[in-house]
């Protein structure tokens, strides 16, 4: 209780913080281009030299079950952070399928590692973050924004992962060097699964990106109700790399 009460409360701070910078940003989507595209190229070249060819590795070591298997774990782990954003947008019924979905996945399907939530009538969600919260009770996206190492984001999205954070039992974890083992892997692995996806960037890579990051956000904010080709191609993607 006392932990969900001091997310509610550093949730509330972000609130506050971004209302007022977000509410009157939406004329340029990318005020910022010109320092997003040095962070872009410092990102893309991180990843060119090390973090893809770690990814290749790491899949190509990995038995695809397992692979498949892993990155299911650790898409267990989000469900801590659904719910909670579930619970945060009012809605009930999804949250009560993805504690169920959490319960039955982390008990009889091993931590996650095989998906039984599913055929029972659990079924899985595009997910839930606190910056689709904020999207939910009207907050503005913002300018766009590119991270250090975690990519695209919104003026809105950012802080938003720092909330998030604390909803993520890998951060309990209190012996540090296997905290960081746990957060590489689960990089890696989400690494993986994209390698395949990055057939599908055409033109230039830092507008399609961003146009790609923009578009999935409204479609996950407004719950579907918009269109969204590249979630769907990505779905695709990902499970050739699996074989399904």
């Amino acid at each position: 209780m006392k932990q969900l009460l001091s997310v509610l409360v550093r949730s509330l701070c972000t609130l506050l913080l971004v209302l007022p910078l977000s509410l009157h940003a939406e004329s340029n989507k990318d005020p910022f281009e010109g320092f997003n595209r040095v962070l872009f190229k410092f990102n893309d070249t991180a990843d060119t030299y090390v973090i893809k060819p770690m990814a290749r590795g790491y899949s190509a070591v990995m038995p695809d079950p397992l692979e498949k298997g892993v990155y299911r774990m650790f898409d267990n782990l989000g469900e801590i952070r659904n719910i909670a954003n579930d619970l945060l947008q009012a809605k009930f019924a999804q949250a009560a399928n993805d504690s169920g979905r959490f319960l039955v996945n982390t008990t009889v399907g091993l931590a996650g590692f095989f998906e039984v939530a599913e055929p029972i009538g659990l079924k899985p969600n595009d997910g839930e973050d606190f910056g689709q919260t904020l999207g939910y009770w009207g907050i503005a996206e913002g300018p766009y924004l590119v991270l250090p190492i975690l990519g695209p984001s919104t003026l809105r999205d950012g802080p938003s992962r720092y909330i998030d954070s604390f909803l993520n039992p890998v951060n309990e974890v209190d012996h540090i060097p296997t905290r960081n083992v746990i957060h590489g892997t689960s990089m890696l692995s989400g690494r993986a699964a994209l390698l395949k996806a990055e057939k599908l960037v055409s033109g230039d890579k830092y507008t399609f990106t961003r146009e790609v990051y923009l578009q999935r956000r409204a479609y996950l904010v407004n719950d579907g109700q918009l269109e969204d080709s590249f979630g769907s191609e990505y779905d695709d993607a990902y499970d050739d790399d699996f074989g399904d």
